[in-house]
């Protein structure tokens, strides 16, 4: 049996605060990949948070024995950036739009019930 890399706390910290499924990630990413007027956004316009969302996804769709020391960096950086953000307590909060759409592309809906 492979061994992991990841500890249980930080297994379990990182799947408290990445709340949306895959499913509602990759939904969310798809949309911010498309402008107001419609079209897809230009590659080297694309915001570092939504590529923390696209690295969050990959790690959603691996077994935590399949992680490597890049998913788990990951990890600690999308639970660092959003307890900056967050604090410690993630009870649903109203935020400003442009904050709410960071948090969400690092796969944390902060209007998502605990």
């Amino acid at each position: 049996m492979a061994e992991s890399l990841v500890s249980d706390d930080l297994w379990q910290e990182f799947h408290t605060i990445v709340n949306m499924t895959s499913r509602e990630l990759s939904d969310w990413m798809r949309t911010e990949a498309t402008g107001e007027d419609g079209h897809l956004i230009e590659p080297d316009s694309v915001l570092p948070e939504h590529e923390v969302g696209n690295q969050v996804l990959a790690i959603l769709a691996k077994r935590r024995t399949d992680l490597t020391p890049d998913d788990v960096d990951t990890m600690r950086q999308v639970i660092d950036q959003v307890r900056t953000i967050r604090g410690e307590e993630l009870e649903p909060e109203s935020y400003g739009d442009d904050v709410r759409r960071m948090l969400m592309s690092f796969g944390h809906d902060p209007l998502k019930p605990a």
